[in-house]
């Protein structure tokens, strides 16, 4: 289905958050294209990227072992180390990259600007560039081969396989006409574009390497494999949310959707899987109806915006979220405790 961006919607109350009501209308696919409807996925067939194969592998190879070390011989100083470092790096992908810059969800000063680019680059999941390109071109074109991460075509391949081929046609095609002008115009996030790689390596390797072997005496062995550890899990989480996110759960806003509430996947993610919502909604920044109900992501905001760093908090009032889900949705009631 078609991804109704906030810029359509209408000016916001006056109050904070900013309370927006529901306007689903569909966009026109640019330049004559015809339009793609989800569930789609054609007989294409992919190019295997062998490098990234070798490197996915090497990556949770080494995880695993990373993962045996923190059983074995790993201090607990560098499991709880490990552990907040991975909530960390996926606050970077799900506050900033995702409720910040690719969906406007609301604004932020410079401060936490800075803080989120260097959260977002620890978790290694490419530059604020590419992962809101991404990402804005899966709401638009969500389930279908448009969408990066098409989860027509079964769990593996949105989860991660589609990482191990080249991009459908379809996605390069209809994604020259996603507009990235406000990443681009922004200095620090076109700065860490330009240099992403080197930026990954010292803030994603060497840093959260050389922290624990300073400071509590790890030994490097340990310290490099817990880093790749915590790395792929959070790599994982976010996977989970293209993967089950987008296939096991239940559909209260709109049945037509592909995205699912699931509340497994919120668990994991701390506030991540109320997708079926978030599909339905993007421009929310709790990205969930009840957002205050295990919502890290959402916290982690709301701390920012009590001290003035982040403001016009945009939210969905209540009145449209009901008449949506009575129009669109699945009839099922959501029998979990908020």
């Amino acid at each position: 289905m078609s991804y109704v961006r906030p810029c359509c919607l209408p000016i916001s109350f006056e109050m904070t958050p900013n309370v927006f009501q529901d306007e689903s209308n569909d966009e026109k696919e640019p330049r004559g294209l015809p339009k793609l409807v989800a569930p789609q996925a054609d007989s294409h067939r992919f190019d295997i990227s062998y490098f990234t194969v070798v490197l996915f592998l090497y990556w949770h190879t080494a995880a695993v072992y990373g993962l045996y070390l923190c059983c074995t011989s790993a201090r607990w100083s560098t499991v709880f180390y490990a552990a907040i470092m991975t909530e960390l790096s996926t606050l970077g992908n799900f506050c900033g990259a995702h409720r910040l810059w690719s969906h406007k969800s609301f604004k932020a000063k410079v401060p936490l600007e800075i803080i989120l680019v260097i959260l977002q680059t620890l978790g290694g999941q490419n530059s604020v560039y590419t992962w809101v390109r991404d990402h804005r071109i899966h709401h638009r074109y969500s389930d279908t081969d448009a969408d990066p991460h098409n989860a027509t075509r079964g769990f593996f391949y949105s989860h991660i396989g589609h990482a191990f081929v080249h991009k459908h046609p379809e996605v390069k095609r209809r994604g020259k006409d996603i507009d990235m002008s406000d990443i681009l115009g922004n200095p620090l996030l076109a700065f860490q574009k330009r240099y992403a790689l080197p930026v990954f390596v010292l803030i994603g390797y060497i840093i959260p390497t050389a922290i624990p072997m300073y400071f509590w005496n790890e030994t490097f062995k340990v310290a490099f494999h817990v880093n790749i550890l915590r790395f792929i899990l959070s790599l994982n989480y976010t996977c989970l949310i293209n993967s089950a996110s987008h296939m096991f759960g239940y559909r209260p806003y709109d049945k037509k959707v592909m995205a699912t509430e699931n509340l497994s996947v919120m668990l994991m993610t701390l506030g991540e899987g109320s997708h079926n919502y978030h599909h339905v909604f993007p421009w929310d920044y709790r990205a969930a109806e009840f957002g205050s109900w295990l919502n890290f992501s959402k916290a982690f905001i709301d701390f920012f915006a009590w001290i003035g760093w982040a403001y016009d908090l945009k939210i969905v009032d209540q009145k449209s979220v009901a008449d949506r889900m009575k129009r669109t949705g699945d009839g099922i009631f959501r029998n979990v405790i908020f």
